[in-house]
């Protein structure tokens, strides 16, 4: 997986410094399974990805649900495991640690980007 951060594009703020980019189909297909829970500030992101399912996890998620301009198109928290969310016009998603959605201050509809980090 690569390392990068996420920003809301209007302000050029960093809302996430620590974000893993599944790049391939392996990372995509176990996502976080198997991984301790994420920390403040991490997430990861998650492309061609409508719909997130929690089967086999321990801890609960935050997910950010994003069309393919990085616009915000649902957000939903404290997914528990064994639960399915999605949106079907997504074409990525941001997963966090449950609860950290709340002090970011992101609304629907604003955009968000990835950049990898420089090595």
């Amino acid at each position: 997986m690569k390392l990068g951060s996420v920003y809301r594009e209007t302000d050029k703020l960093c809302v996430l410094p620590r974000v893993w980019k599944a790049v391939n189909a392996y990372e995509r297909t176990r996502g976080l399974l198997g991984r301790p829970p994420l920390a403040n500030g991490e997430g990861l992101l998650i492309d061609r990805c409508r719909m997130v399912h929690t089967m086999g996890m321990r801890y609960a998620l935050d997910l950010i649900f994003l069309d393919a301009d990085g616009h915000i198109l649902k957000m939903v928290s404290n997914v528990p495991p064994l639960r399915l969310a999605g949106a079907l016009s997504a074409q990525s998603t941001l997963e966090l640690p449950a609860g950290a959605m709340a002090g970011l201050g992101l609304q629907l509809g604003e955009p968000l980007s990835w950049r990898e980090a420089m090595t």
